[in-house]
Parts: structure tokens; C-alpha cells; sequence
């Protein structure tokens, strides 16, 4: 006998952004579930509320906070033992006033790829990882002719500041390919960057592979019935069923392979808009409710 459907408990989540990236967490105080687990602050939205409005009062109560309008990021669900929520997650990057623990809990930035507090509660754990997600993507020229042109490329954007690179250069003969994506791999890892790899002809991995990850095409993705392996995994995304595969297949993010794909902050999974990367256009890409931009091919 199927189960009934459970009702859908609507949450507002803030992810305060210090200018130094680093987030706020709170634990969960004694009496409610998962007490002591720590998560992002934030409430259910009342009858009559919308998100932001949501938001705004339950951080005003929870930490004597008065915050700017917040940016649209992600609505993931979860089902716990207790509830099955819908957790709409908004980053707020301005706010008037100290966080202060109204109601008696712990409080704590966290930066990102530093120590987490623990235990965290289990719809925060993805979002932990994605907070660490730069705001501007690149993919890599796609003209190298040799291993050394292509390593030469990666190194000097990385020296310009680049923090996550899509890999794919086509122009390479295989071997000379794996030499450049290893090169490549090591020195994005001296930088303490992401290089995903797109994979050659766009197949479907099968192993992890020298990068940190994959970029799938929209192809593979659509073919992909579980997570191909690698400690990262991206995909391009044409449509908004392709944003939905990419969320059930456990993908970290994605990329927007057409500038007219609506973005809105709803997609279960960051994503970046496809764009001129200026510091308007990521202004206005962020309000729309993408993580950022990628550049073209080359631009970094």
C-alpha cells in the first residue's frame, strides 16, 4: 500500500554572507527537533507571507536583525521523520545590527572549505558545499594545441583570480589530452580551484579522473541515470526539464547552456547564468537568482 503524500511544510532559510564569504550558522535549541544540529537560520512561512517577507521576520526574531531584500538561491525539499519541508533558500548579503541568539542558540560563521560545526542537519549539508561556489565560472579556450598551451592558459587565469574552470579543449589528440587534463588538474590544485572536465565527445564518465569533476553536456545529462563519479559533478542545462534531471541525479550545480533559460532561484541546485561576465550583469544575474556567471570560452 503506497503511502499517502505527506503535507509540505514551507521554510524560509537565510544564508548570511559576510563580505569575507563566510556564513552564518545556528544550532537547533533544546525542545525542537534535531536539537543541537546546526543549521541556516530561518522559519516556516506563515499563512499570508511570501518568502522574503518570511524571512525578514523570522531573523528579526530568531537574531535582532534587519535585513536587506534577499537574493533568491534555491528551493530544495527534504523529508524528515517530523516533516516534509520545502526549504526556499535565500543569501542575504546586507543587514543592520549584530546577530545576537534570541531565542538561546549557538551561533557561528563558518568559512567556506574551512571547519563546519557538527553535526550539521541534513538539508544543510548540500547547501554547505554550495556556499563555497565562486561567483564566476570560465570555460577554458578550447584551442590548445598541446599540453603546455593549455596548462599555460589555466595558469594564468588562475594568477587573474579564477576559482572554478570548465574544461574541455577538443583540438587535443588523446594522448596529448590526458597529459593536458593532468597538468591541468595539478596546478588548478596548487591554486585551491575546481576544474571539471568536459568529457571527450560527450560521453558518460565512468571513472573519477584526474579533475576534480565533471561538466556534462546536456546530452550525457539526459542520458545519465545516476551520479557519474568524482568529488564534483556539474552539468550544462538547455531546458528546465534538464534542471530537474540534474538535481535527481545528485549533480553539485549547473550551467546554463542557453542565455533565454529562466532563472528564478527555484531550481534545486545552484546555477549559473549564461551572460557577459560584468560586475552589472552579475549584480542583476544574482537578484534574478543565479549563483553567477560563466564566461565565454577564453574570457578569463
Amino acid at each position: 500500500m503506497s503511502r499517502a503524500p505527506r503535507p509540505v511544510t514551507a521554510v524560509a532559510v537565510g544564508v548570511l554572507v559576510r563580505p569575507d564569504g563566510a556564513v552564518l550558522m545556528a544550532d537547533r535549541p533544546d525542545g525542537k527537533p534535531y536539537a543541537g544540529y546546526w543549521e541556516f537560520p530561518g522559519g516556516k512561512i506563515e499563512p499570508g507571507e511570501d518568502v522574503d517577507g518570511a524571512l525578514a521576520r523570522e531573523l528579526h526574531e530568531e537574531l535582532g536583525l534587519r535585513i536587506a531584500k534577499p537574493l533568491p538561491w534555491v528551493v530544495l525539499e527534504h523529508d524528515y521523520p517530523h516533516a516534509y519541508v520545502r526549504l526556499h533558500f535565500r543569501r542575504v548579503l546586507h543587514w543592520q545590527g549584530e546577530p545576537r541568539p534570541v531565542e538561546g542558540q549557538r551561533l557561528r560563521f563558518v568559512v567556506p572549505g574551512g571547519p563546519v560545526p557538527a553535526p550539521l542537519l541534513p538539508a544543510a549539508v548540500p547547501a554547505m558545499r554550495w556556499v563555497g561556489l565562486p561567483a564566476v565560472c570560465a570555460w577554458s579556450p578550447g584551442t590548445a594545441g598541446t599540453a603546455a598551451a593549455a596548462v599555460q592558459w589555466l595558469e594564468g587565469a588562475l594568477q587573474r583570480g579564477l576559482r572554478l574552470v570548465l574544461w574541455h579543449e577538443p583540438a587535443l589528440v588523446p594522448e596529448e589530452r590526458a597529459r593536458a587534463l593532468t597538468g591541468c588538474a595539478q596546478c588548478a590544485a596548487q591554486y585551491g580551484a575546481l576544474l571539471l572536465a568536459q568529457p571527450a565527445g560527450g560521453a558518460l564518465p565512468r571513472e573519477a579522473g584526474p579533475a576534480a569533476g565533471w561538466i556534462l553536456t546536456a546530452g550525457a545529462l539526459r542520458r545519465a541515470r545516476v551520479r557519474p563519479p568524482g568529488a564534483w559533478v556539474a552539468a550544462l542545462v538547455a531546458r528546465e526539464e534538464d534542471l530537474a534531471h540534474a538535481a535527481r541525479l545528485g549533480c553539485d550545480f549547473a550551467v546554463a547552456a542557453d542565455p533565454g533559460l529562466p532563472l528564478d532561484g527555484t531550481a534545486a541546485l545552484p546555477v549559473y547564468a549564461c551572460a557577459p561576465a560584468g560586475a552589472a550583469e552579475l549584480a542583476r544575474a544574482r537578484m534574478d537568482g543565479a549563483q553567477g556567471l560563466v564566461r565565454a570560452p577564453g574570457e578569463a
